[in-house]
């Protein structure tokens, strides 16, 4: 929780030239909190505010935009809130509200006012507590000294800020002092009357259950953002933070770290509004961290697109695209698609899915695909006429089976990726294009404790049976060129010797990805696609990956078809 020392946001309320007229308190980058008749008999163009915090900076212009309904004319001090607004951003980041029962408590918790009396234009503290928790005419608490001798309540400290000293929330604001010489007490307007006066503050006071401390670790991480200079997208932080059921950021995004944090504060509401806030903190408590140079354990963030048999036609494809960041997943769209409209209508989910991911994690394109379709040129797709950019060389792109994607088969490969991350480099059994052992054989090597990657010379339907146990072993990591070895003449079987240009691919293979941890290797991969883009006849221009952490896609798709507007994930 944020200390006292930080905050701030303690306002002075001025006439123009620097006569004080009273205290006030910042809730907004532009909004101060004050008493109705502290700011009533001062005219149009009159109204400053500053700063205590900042000494020397000029005064901000503010005017009057809302307010309880108070009446000078009457005896009732119903109503004496003020809401001000400033002609530009204030110095400082906003106050943290709590709820007033935050503020009654056995033993009594200590309470801190700020404000500026006579003789004190720099302004002075005050201790009180709070008598009861029971309202006076439904409007006020009555606060009491803390202890005798101290600062009493005085001209000058009405519209300030009543905080807790030990995390430095703000739970009323003191309206008026006993007014006889020598007693010492006097009464604050609660948070929640404030709120009930204003409703525009409602969402910046929490209730009691709405995680308070994560709330108050949110505004001083913003605070520090701010004050240290931190450059974050908001956007997407929003993004990577908000739930399924959180509304879209404004359309014209937020202008600040500040403006995404409120909005997180005041907007959200229901079951998951606590978890998106403390999301929220943590996503800009990463921010913090230096970045870490991780050659071998890149920090996937990765945008799903799954491709299914649509069941009305060969010509149609069911596509549905979902995005993954902190652990969670986000659906992005999904339709269904003629073939020769497919590339672009992927590539513009693709885009649309960026939104979502993590800020600063690395961006992996994984295509979920039906075992017969596992050889389809993905990385090879250009997203429209106006940019012939292969996929593949835009970002690491990998493929998945489908069928792997069972809770059974990934409780095992979630275990072998376990096992895989303490090994410095992934090993490669070669499946040649001679190969006649039975594919029995192959399963017994991927049992071997550093069985990881399996390569092919051979493409999949030259190779069926051993591609098939690859899948259902199941291993970690498969390659193959989708050329392929084409066989000896007159389509003979190839008898492996020099030249073969499946023997080539499997060395290149090999040499390529030598060294590199199994969780590196797509990033490897479209380093190399992005050298075969630029070389004609290129070892690599062909290469698929499959490549199937389950542990970076952590909630599983339901069996069975997919159908329109269900998420895959």
């Amino acid at each position: 929780m944020r200390p006292l020392r930080s905050a701030a946001w303690h306002a002075r309320i001025e006439r123009v030239g620097g006569t004080v007229a009273g205290a006030g308190f910042l809730v907004a980058p532009r909004t101060v909190l004050t008493c109705a008749h502290v700011v009533h008999d001062l005219p149009a163009g009159e109204l400053a505010v500053s700063f205590a915090a900042f000494p020397g900076r000029p005064a901000v212009p503010a005017r009057r935009v809302a307010g309880g309904g108070w009446d000078a004319g009457t005896a009732a001090d119903l109503g004496d809130l003020a809401v001000l607004e400033l002609a530009e951003d204030a110095p400082s980041a906003p106050a943290a509200l709590a709820p007033a029962d935050t503020a009654y408590g056995t033993p009594p918790r200590k309470l801190v006012v700020y404000g500026f009396p006579d003789g004190f234009d720099e302004g002075t503290l005050a201790e009180y507590r709070v008598t009861a928790p029971q309202l006076i005419s439904g409007e006020w608490l009555q606060l009491e000294a803390w202890q005798l001798g101290g600062q009493p309540l005085a001209p000058g400290f009405s519209g300030a800020a009543v905080t807790l000293v030990d995390t430095g929330e703000v739970v009323g604001m003191v309206t008026a002092d006993a007014g006889a010489q020598g007693v010492r007490t006097g009464r604050m307007m609660p948070t929640e009357v404030m709120a009930r006066h204003w409703p525009a503050l409602e969402g910046l006071v929490p209730t009691s259950d709405h995680h308070g401390a994560d709330r108050a670790r949110l505004r001083g991480l913003v605070e520090r953002a701010e004050r240290t200079g931190l450059d974050c997208d908001p956007v997407r932080l929003y993004r990577a933070a908000a739930g399924e059921l959180a509304p879209e950021p404004p359309e014209e995004g937020f202008d600040s770290l500040w403006s995404a944090a409120l909005f997180v504060l005041c907007e959200l509401d229901g079951p998951d509004a606590a978890a998106t806030v403390a999301r929220f903190a943590d996503l800009v408590e990463e921010q913090f961290s230096a970045p870490v140079e991780r050659p071998g354990s890149p920090e996937w963030s990765p945008i799903l697109v799954d491709l299914r048999h649509s069941g009305a036609g060969d010509d149609l494809v069911r596509v549905e695209v979902s995005a993954y960041s902190g652990g969670r997943r986000h659906p992005v769209d999904s339709g269904t698609v003629p073939r020769s409209r497919l590339p672009g209508y992927v590539q513009d989910r693709i885009d649309a899915a960026f939104r979502y991911l993590t800020p600063g994690c690395d961006e992996l394109i994984a295509f979920a695909l039906p075992r017969d379709w596992l050889d389809l040129p993905v990385d090879r797709w250009h997203p429209g006429p106006d940019d012939e950019t292969p996929l593949g060389c835009k970002h690491p792109l990998v493929v998945t089976d489908q069928a792997r994607r069972r809770a059974g088969t990934r409780h095992v490969l979630t275990r072998a990726w376990n096992r895989l991350d303490s090994l410095p480099g992934a090993r490669m059994h070669r499946v040649e294009c001679t190969e006649r052992e039975a594919a029995g054989r192959l399963r017994l090597e991927l049992l071997r404790a550093d069985g990881c990657l399996v390569g092919f010379a051979a493409a999949p339907s030259a190779a069926r049976a051993h591609f098939t146990t690859s899948l259902t072993a199941p291993a970690p990591l498969v390659a193959w060129s989708r050329r392929g070895c084409p066989g000896g003449p007159d389509r003979q079987p190839c008898t492996g010797g020099e030249g073969c240009p499946g023997k080539v691919f499997l060395d290149e293979l090999d040499a390529g990805l030598a060294g590199r941890p199994p969780a590196e290797l797509p990033r490897r991969v479209w380093e190399l696609r992005l050298e075969a883009d630029a070389e004609d006849g290129h070892w690599a221009r062909d290469l698929q990956l499959l490549w199937d952490d389950p542990r970076i896609f952590p909630d599983p798709p339901a069996t069975g078809p997919a159908h329109a507007r269900s998420p895959v994930a």
